[in-house]
């Protein structure tokens, strides 16, 4: 058995974590496609995680967020693969979410006659303003291996009628918790009294790019009046400056900017807080665990996590500044009817492992 693992942004080392701790080291060949350049975004989580150093590091040449470089880092990161793929020629590579290196990893990776395993399949939102979606679904559809993290997500594969084989695994964030939860106060560096706080994050393009849509969300959060813990992703913070609306927020009392932080800090935050506010996929997924348990309120107008609105853990409120406030006033401190986990109990990597197993030794 030969596996090769392509993951390019936090979330993808995040959830391919635990994954990789479970695979023979002498058959596995990590790659690091540059998608996430930024070090505190990235190649940090690995450190943290406690992950060894990849095996293939690249360096690519474009890499500002706008939709020309988009498609140029694509192809950039499928010509660079496909030399590694052709050089190590593994049984199967890996690729996990809806990134950009998840779509360029999978065609590479086809077109070098190797089998493509997805891990989180069938997510969808169908919402085609997303460059994710296109993402998810292409590579649904040249997949030899889905692993569907719900019986939703099946059914949508299935609907879909895709190519390859289905497997119900679960989700790896809710094995990430539970492999990391232990570590928080050894490796967290922030440390907050009270809980009486929001934890806020907003990182996406179409929330971010748009200055009436930024502008929007950021007048619902100031309007809110409750206090906001605000870890400020790089992107945003560059639209907020571009676009005049960072002066706004700075030296506010009820908003508390930090930089870029770690995982750990991430989950000490999300175990800490009263409640989330996000317009993040992968935190849809963390506050099922068993170990968080928080609501999150999903700054969108869709999702494709809609098991986490199901089973009580999120409630999309839109981009409206009116319903942003109204929304966080109404959660503060208010008591959650929710459900069992709808992402798994923790043994998703281990059923991943367990299948590549049988099928390539």
């Amino acid at each position: 058995m030969k596996i090769a693992i392509a993951m390019g942004t936090r979330p993808e080392i995040i959830k391919l974590a635990p994954i990789i701790k479970k695979l023979p080291k002498k058959l596995t060949t990590i790659i690091f496609t540059g998608q996430h350049y930024d070090f505190e975004m990235s190649l940090k989580f690995i450190d943290q995680l406690g992950l060894r150093e990849p095996d293939y590091k690249i360096k690519l040449t474009k890499l500002q967020n706008t939709t020309t470089d988009r498609a140029t880092q694509i192809g950039e990161i499928m010509i660079n693969l496909a030399k590694i793929f052709t050089s190590i020629n593994p049984d199967t590579v890996i690729v996990q979410g809806d990134t950009n290196t998840v779509l360029s990893s999978s065609i590479a990776s086809i077109k070098c006659n190797i089998p493509v395993s997805h891990v989180e399949a069938g997510l969808r939102s169908y919402d085609w303003r997303m460059p994710e979606e296109h993402n998810r679904i292409a590579v649904d559809h040249i997949s030899e291996f889905l692993f569907a993290p719900t019986h939703k997500n099946k059914s949508i594969l299935k609907n879909e009628q895709v190519h390859g084989k289905i497997f119900v695994t679960g989700n790896t964030s809710i094995d990430a918790v539970n492999e990391n939860i232990h570590r928080i106060e050894k490796m967290k560096t922030l440390s907050y009294d009270s809980d009486d706080f929001v934890l806020l994050t907003l990182h996406r393009g179409e929330n971010v790019d748009d200055k009436k849509i930024l502008s929007g969300i950021i007048k619902g959060l100031i309007d809110s009046k409750v206090k906001i813990v605000f870890p400020l992703h790089p992107r945003t913070y560059k639209k907020l400056k571009q676009f005049g609306l960072y002066s706004k927020i700075e030296n506010l009392k009820t908003i508390s900017i930090l930089p870029p932080i770690g995982y750990f800090d991430m989950l000490y935050l999300m175990k800490k807080c009263n409640h989330i506010v996000s317009d993040s996929g992968g935190i849809q997924e963390e506050s099922t665990s068993k170990h968080i348990r928080k609501k999150v309120l999903v700054l969108r107008t869709s999702t494709e996590r809609t098991e986490a609105i199901d089973s009580g853990y999120a409630e999309l409120i839109g981009i409206k500044s009116s319903m942003i406030t109204k929304s966080i006033r109404k959660n503060f401190d208010t008591s959650f009817n929710l459900s069992k986990n709808p992402y798994g109990i923790g043994h998703t990597s281990q059923k991943i492992v367990n299948i590549m197993k049988k099928t390539f030794d």
